[in-house]
């Protein structure tokens, strides 16, 4: 029987899940990466080939919106490996958009990969800890789940509505044994920056509201976090002697989850009240002690 920590890990075809699939299986692991399509895993199979774990890395097919696929992922794993270990709830999606101009389609598309896709995967593995009394579910948020980014109102729907489903699975699974970990990344270098410079504006009433988001991702661009430095957090949450539910990491990440709790509702909105960028940027400089 297979010793090591089995890990499934959602969306590893790219960015954060496809370099923690292979760090993780460097620091011992074997892991089960999955996908839409395996298609979509060559990189990852080519990373584990050049890193020397091709044998503990192990692409399978799941959409996390299909729970009969997640289903079946959830029971592939299980027949190979005999149990996961750690579910790794990684798969997202992007999306900007103000609440005025967001269609709800929009954010319908982005809930069920960011919220209902960890939910699916939750339920589906679940039932075996349970039974063994054991496990870690770990779902991937954002500093966007702390701080809501202004122009980006359906991932940030999605993100806080992350937040709050953890806290809750964390107390509802804690008496069975199983740990609950949420990772508020900020900006990390992936795919999902460079796909995300959408930004309908409609009516231009919201020329503002973009111009500060892409000004924030810019500052963040210059010196982002690398997809390792997450997989670096994975792995610490779950192995380490002194669990706590929030980790953090990224460009911005460390500022911005300390800060929020200092910054006064009030103080909040009169942010987006100032009307000139460098006041505004001086501004919040001075709440959350991030340069942008």
């Amino acid at each position: 029987m297979n010793t090591s920590t089995i890990a499934l890990i959602t969306g590893a075809n790219s960015g954060i899940g496809r370099s923690a699939a292979v760090d993780l299986a460097i620091k011992g692991w074997t892991v089960y990466g999955s996908m839409r399509s395996l298609d979509k895993g060559d990189r990852l199979v080519e990373m584990a080939g050049e890193a020397g774990v091709a044998d503990r890395v192990h692409p399978v097919v799941c959409d996390v919106t299909d729970s009969e696929s997640v289903n079946r992922a959830v029971a592939e794993v299980t027949a190979d490996a005999g149990r996961i270990d750690v579910l790794v709830n990684n798969a997202g999606v992007g999306g900007n958009g103000v609440t005025e101009e967001s269609p709800i389609e929009r954010y319908a598309e982005i809930m069920d990969v960011n919220l209902y896709g960890i939910v699916r995967c939750v339920q589906a593995v679940l039932p075996q800890m349970r039974e063994r009394g054991d496990g870690c579910i770990v779902n991937i948020g954002s500093v966007a789940g702390v701080v809501a980014a202004v122009g980006q109102a359906p991932y940030v729907a999605s993100k806080w509505a992350v937040e709050g489903m953890t806290e809750g699975l964390a107390q509802e699974v804690a008496g069975f044994g199983i740990r609950v970990v949420l990772v508020e990344p900020g900006l990390i270098r992936t795919a999902i920056l460079a796909k995300n410079t959408d930004a309908a504006n409609d009516s231009g009433a919201y020329d503002r509201a973009y111009r500060r988001l892409f000004s924030f991702y810019q500052a963040g661009l210059a010196d982002p976090g690398h997809p390792s430095e997450v997989a670096d957090v994975i792995h610490s949450a779950v192995t380490t002697d002194s669990p706590k539910l929030r980790w953090t990491c990224g460009w911005g990440g460390p500022e911005l989850t300390a800060a929020k709790p200092n910054v006064s509702d009030e103080d909040w909105v009169a942010l987006g009240a100032i009307e000139d960028d460098d006041a505004y940027a001086a501004r919040f400089t001075e709440l959350f002690g991030l340069d942008i």
